[in-house]
């Protein structure tokens, strides 16, 4: 099964993370299909990037996004959530 999810990066107490397809049986921050995009709890504006036309795709092939990215792809309004 393949799921879109964050991997975290960044350094102590301050996290970036890496919005990623990946095999469910992958490490969080392991090896990935593919990378979507970003997300910055940091910062104020700009917290987070998608490629949405890529994000459909994995979406449409079955591809299930965990519970934080859906959300943010709830904010950046792509459909098939």
């Amino acid at each position: 099964m393949v799921k879109i999810r964050l991997a975290r990066g960044g350094a102590k107490k301050a996290p970036f993370y890496r919005i990623v397809v990946a095999d469910v049986r992958s490490r969080r921050d392991g090896r990935f299909i593919e990378r979507l995009g970003s997300y910055n709890p940091m910062v104020q504006e700009n917290r987070f990037s998608i490629d949405a036309e890529r994000a459909k795709y994995w979406l449409s092939v079955g591809a299930k996004p965990t519970d934080r990215v859906r959300k943010l792809m709830k904010l950046a309004s792509i459909e098939g959530v």
